[in-house]
């Protein structure tokens, strides 16, 4: 009697599930709308996506609703209306022919996106007291979401791979930028209020690279760029020559590059590590060091240096696992790396952004077995900082797909030995002719990871970026100008703030007053401030480093927009958010009056004046004399009876000494080149 009654029962099933409605797709939403989100409060909220075409969507958030039609593509678009701050609460989407799709914990507040180059996309780990910091990351009110690094030669609405906004803990906000979390701190404890932030950041790229092809088509003097890239094969038209050049170049760049790899990359030689058995498992360690990893090398002593440095590390494999497939997982290493289980190679990442990617190595089943294994690393850095720099949480082996066996993990103590030492100067690989997609072509960045982003309610902007403009000043002046104006017009948002970072002091320091490339930068970076509305510039020129273009006082120039944003944007009252900016001059006989704004409390910070020159009519500057008489500083050398000019910081890493009260640097100027009139500015 059992067997009719199962039959009959299974009959019954199949006629239900053959009469059952087909099962709705969802509705596609971009990556930009997620659980965790931060809609922009004080505005009416965009929010699009696709869906059947002809379908009628609803969306729903506090109390608040909007609806829309899919047009005959299947995108469709809506506003909400203004949005009350309040708890963080569920956002739904439906659909009359798609299952609804419902986010979590949506909260309202403050967005910013923070773009630039390497010092925005520098990660809080490698910021100053980073251990410290990372630690007290516990804002469950910040979110964060990161823009992949892509590129596109045309405007793209997909971004790549799967962003997702996250909640910021210490895990998280370890990998975050540094600026854009202690600027979305600032912001958030000072005006208790919930904080989107949105990395959207690639190093060494120029800021037309971040501009839209509209954008660069507003200026006839930024035709030259546009040209360039069709000649890459990423435009129209282009010049046939300069094309016939790049494809030759690209010829001799192949062949470059693998001499370069050999001669520098290569391990067979009799002097390297691989000949004298460093990857060997029975190797003698006696003349090895040891370091806590991770970290940069040139946190140890006499470790400031570039080449080829090795690493081992002994670890207990679990009897357990012998015979398992294993994953070896060592965070990201700068630049490149060659990796060894046991004197076998498991692993190598070489290439444009290696120092970026996240080391995961497979080692095979047949070479695992129960008892000691020996990890080793032969890294390559070419400049900066090199080595295994983590995080510490993504070093670790563990059994391939069995999370059921706990991790070793591998942070701590390594041994180490530097195989070669080489000048940072001899050893770039050689510059690669350029590709359609290359990020350093106009447009390219803009179209992949700003161009998705439209147009996701924002508050405003900040940005670090001009190091890779510098050798072009005197474009930047209207370049960076054209930019954001290009991102207010793109965005629809009207002029919405727009907070910069002036670049800060590095390299060389001239014995003598000369001229600077990076000064020229800064001068274009100040003149933004008059010529775009709605904007203002923190400057750094005391907190960076000579020797690394990267400084890790992260904390500070965060805290410079965090004022910047309070006065400009929260109206904070009795907030001072610049350091001096030079207004006006006067020649008194054989000396100068300099005027200045943002000028309360002015003084000389340890009492002593430096980085001022004065020049006559011959242009020749010399070292000056400055005293203060009130808001006011006169400027005056013996060498110079008839002054005309004078300039101050004017160099890549220029002397400073001029505060304010709020002990704030004044922004480097020179008064020989243009007259910026600052009166009333913000």
């Amino acid at each position: 009697m059992i067997r009719p009654l199962v039959a009959r029962s299974a009959v019954a099933v199949l006629v239900l599930l053959l009469l059952a409605p087909p099962a709705r797709a969802a509705i596609a939403l971009p990556p930009m709308f997620g659980d965790h989100m931060v809609l922009q409060r004080g505005m009416e909220v965009p929010v699009w996506g696709k869906a059947e075409p002809g379908e009628k969507v609803t969306i729903e958030y506090a109390g608040q609703t909007a609806a829309a039609t899919a047009d005959e593509q299947g995108e469709w678009r809506a506003k909400l209306p203004k949005l009350p701050d309040g708890d963080a609460s569920s956002f739904t989407v439906r659909g009359d022919k798609s299952a609804e799709v419902v986010l979590r914990d949506v909260i309202v507040g403050d967005v910013w996106v923070c773009s630039g180059q390497s010092n925005m996309q520098w990660k809080l780990r490698q910021s100053h007291d980073a251990e410290k910091e990372i630690a007290e990351a516990k804002y469950p009110n910040i979110r964060l979401f990161r823009v992949p690094n892509a590129t596109s030669t045309r405007p793209t609405r997909e971004l790549k791979g799967a962003p997702a906004w996250e909640v910021c803990t210490p895990e998280t906000a370890s990998e975050f930028s540094a600026v854009g979390y202690f600027f979305g701190r600032h912001v958030h404890r000072a005006h208790q209020v919930p904080v989107g932030l949105i990395q959207n950041a690639w190093g060494g790229m120029p800021a037309e690279s971040f501009t839209s092809e509209e954008g660069l088509k507003s200026d006839p003097d930024f035709a030259v760029l546009l040209e360039r890239k069709a000649a890459a094969g990423g435009g129209d038209g282009g010049d046939a020559e300069l094309r016939r050049r790049i494809n030759m170049d690209r010829q001799k760049y192949e062949k470059a590059l693998a001499d370069w790899q050999a001669k520098h990359l290569g391990a067979d030689g009799p002097d390297t590590g691989v000949a004298q058995g460093w990857l060997n498992p029975g190797h003698d360690e006696k003349e090895w060091k040891t370091m806590a990893l991770p970290k940069p090398w040139e946190s140890e002593p006499e470790m400031d240096i570039n080449g080829v440095v090795w690493f081992r590390r002994a670890v207990e494999i679990p009897a357990a696992w012998q015979g398992k497939p294993l994953v070896l997982s060592l965070g990201a290493i700068d630049d490149y790396d060659t990796t060894y289980v046991n004197g076998k190679q498991v692993g190598q990442t070489r290439g444009e952004g290696a120092f970026e990617v996240q080391r995961q190595y497979d080692v095979p089943a047949e070479r695992v077995s129960g008892g000691k294994a020996v990890i080793a690393v032969r890294a390559f850095d070419t400049a900066g900082e090199g080595g295994l720099v983590g995080p510490e949480a993504a070093m670790k082996l563990a059994v391939k797909g069995d999370a059921s066996h706990q991790p070793i993990a591998l942070a701590g103590e390594w041994k180490y030995r530097v195989e070669k030492r080489y000048d940072a100067a001899t050893i770039p690989p050689p510059a690669a002719p350029p590709k359609a997609d290359a990020p350093y072509l106009p447009t390219n960045i803009y179209n992949a990871m700003v161009h998705p982003l439209l147009p996701y309610g924002i508050k405003g902007a900040i940005w670090y970026q001009g190091e890779s403009n510098a050798a072009r000043a005197e474009q930047y002046r209207k370049l960076f100008p054209a930019m954001i104006a290009d991102w207010r017009k793109q965005w629809g948002q009207g002029d919405f703030p727009f907070l910069f970072v002036q670049l800060a002091n590095f390299g060389r320091n001239n014995e003598q007053p000369g001229d600077s490339h990076w000064s020229e930068l800064r001068e274009a970076q100040t003149m933004t401030l008059a010529k775009s509305p709605n904007t203002a510039m923190a400057v750094t020129i005391d907190i960076g480093e000579r020797g690394d273009i990267h400084p890790k006082n992260k904390q500070d120039v965060g805290k410079r927009l965090g004022l910047a944003a309070d006065k400009l944007v929260y109206a904070k009252a009795g907030v001072a958010h610049s350091g001096p900016m030079y207004n006006s001059m006067k020649i008194e006989g054989d000396r100068i009056r300099l005027r200045f704004t943002h000028a309360e409390g002015l003084k000389f910070k340890d009492g002593k004046a430096r980085g001022f020159a004065i020049a006559g009519e011959d242009q020749k500057y010399r070292w000056a004399d400055a005293t203060i008489e009130g808001d006011e500083v006169i400027v005056r050398a013996d060498a110079v009876k008839n002054p005309v000019a004078v300039r101050y910081a004017w160099d890549d890493d220029p002397q400073v000494s001029l505060y304010n009260a709020a002990d704030l640097p004044a922004s480097p100027f020179r008064t020989d080149d243009w007259k910026m009139k600052t009166a009333g500015a913000k």
